[in-house]
């Protein structure tokens, strides 16, 4: 029998079954002595021990399509990066640090930006210059008052969605409006500091019907993107791929040489000067990484 492990706690592994069910399973000794740890997300095999009880053993992982370290998931289809127009306001370095990530996986990302009820329309349209020329879908939410939720389970339909972003932006809010059964803990907003409780504490994929799952992510608040070398930060940043091979230098850096497209291209507005100037930071930190 086959499903997706949605939930991973203290040795024992929660594996949905489509219309049969979750099982309790336990890996078997071979993974261990293999030194392959099933993840959430996997696609595996089981063999059952009690159909009454929903117990059983998991026998094979199905190959994965991808895995993510930090948090340790597998089979991602697409991330659904979610940050707040407002309170708190979006920290530009940390949603780009995410998309590097992400594009250095493979993995589609969707941006949503909730609580747009309390945005006014310039706080929206900024985040519409910064980010629309990027190549990314742009939602725009409010979860509180039930606003796009009909888009974004549209665009998360027979997909393995990862939901991920800082505390305090209403991602377990906008899982409870698509999940109810999820029964999320959904954390209030410290006004003294601006930022959220951390209030996912692991990793669990919650089934929205037969082939859709979405995932919430512990809380992050920072991203070290440091572990590849520099020359590769360019092929991460979608909207520099049409100025490739036209700079005056090959492998141009985009950060000093003169005659450079890609600089031009942000001088005359056709990319925006955060995405840049995120993009240089990044390289300046890979740049000096120490090397060990």
């Amino acid at each position: 029998m086959q499903g997706k492990i949605v939930k991973g706690i203290a040795g024992f592994y929660y594996v949905h079954v489509v219309e049969s069910g979750v099982y309790e399973c336990k890996a078997k000794g071979i993974f261990r002595k293999e030194k392959v740890k099933p993840l959430v997300g996997d696609n595996v095999e089981i063999e059952i021990l009690n159909g009454e009880e929903m117990t059983g053993n998991i026998i094979r992982i199905l190959p994965r399509e991808n895995e993510l370290v930090r948090p340790a998931v597998a089979n991602i289809d697409q991330a659904l990066v979610v940050f707040a127009v407002l309170r708190p306001a979006p920290h530009y370095n940390l949603l780009d640090r995410f998309l590097v990530m992400m594009e250095r996986k493979g993995i589609p990302a969707v941006l949503c930006f909730n609580k747009q009820d309390i945005a006014d329309e310039a706080q929206i349209e900024e985040l519409r210059a910064i980010y629309g020329g990027c190549g990314y879908p742009l939602l725009f939410t409010s979860a509180l008052e039930g606003k796009n939720i009909d888009l974004v389970r549209d665009c998360l339909k027979g997909k393995t969605t990862a939901i991920a972003g800082p505390s305090g932006v209403g991602k377990s809010t906008l899982i409870n409006m698509l999940t109810p059964e999820a029964n999320m803990e959904t954390g209030s907003i410290s006004r003294k500091i601006e930022r959220g409780k951390h209030t996912t504490r692991h990793s669990e994929l919650f089934p929205i019907d037969g082939d859709s799952y979405i995932m919430d992510t512990p809380g992050f608040s920072s991203l070290y993107v440091n572990d590849f070398e520099k020359e590769e930060l360019r092929q991460y940043f979608p909207e520099f791929a049409e100025y490739e091979g036209t700079c005056r230098f090959n492998g141009c850096s985009h950060v000093h040489e003169p005659g450079c497209m890609v600089r031009n291209a942000v001088e005359n507005g056709r990319i925006h000067p955060v995405r840049y100037q995120d993009y240089t930071e990044m390289y300046e930190e890979l740049k000096n990484k120490r090397r060990y």
